[in-house]
């Protein structure tokens, strides 16, 4: 297993076409955050089956100056089996291209965004090789065949009556 993920500048996943990207403007000053952070996701999908990543990202100034300079850095990062949203037992299909909620916690975190950072969030739905292929079926994944694998759109909600948003504790 390759542990430099967690290192890794995440601007390469920033510009995929299959990674919707929410950025803040730059800090007026330093914003720490403390404890665990919770992910309100409003999400469908074509299949019956989906996964999807949540990344909190610390991304550093563009100055020109240093080699950090516009480093995306990933501060914390989870991946969230759909299946699996109401209980980790009892696994449930998803009805396809119906937005369902899928609530899900990140292990806890205490970061301190600096003044001109920004902050930014990757919303995806893999995050192979790090978390097993997901076939987009409703399948025990440990036993999927080459057939059960297929082609899925993932969809992320929101607005007022799908409200997806990550909640995190700021320090002040």
């Amino acid at each position: 297993m390759r542990y430099e993920y967690i290192t890794d500048d995440q601007r390469f996943a920033a510009t995929r076409p299959d990674v919707l990207v929410y950025q803040s403007d730059a800090l007026a000053e330093d914003i720490t955050i403390a404890g665990e952070l919770f992910v309100n996701l409003f999400a469908s999908t074509s299949g019956t089956d989906s996964d999807f990543v949540v990344k909190l990202i610390d991304v550093f100034p563009e100055r020109r100056i240093d080699p950090m300079d516009g480093y995306q850095m990933l501060v914390r990062g989870e991946p969230m089996r759909a299946k699996y949203r109401k209980s980790w037992a009892k696994p449930e299909p998803l009805k396809p291209n119906k937005a369902t909620h899928i609530p899900f916690t990140m292990p806890d975190v205490n970061h301190t965004f600096k003044k001109g950072h920004r902050i930014m969030i990757h919303i995806q739905s893999t995050w192979f090789p790090l978390v097993d292929r997901n076939p987009q079926k409703f399948v025990n994944i440990y036993r999927a065949k080459d057939e059960d694998f297929q082609k899925a759109t993932q969809r992320i909600y929101r607005s007022a009556k799908f409200p997806t948003h990550l909640k995190v504790g700021v320090l002040k």
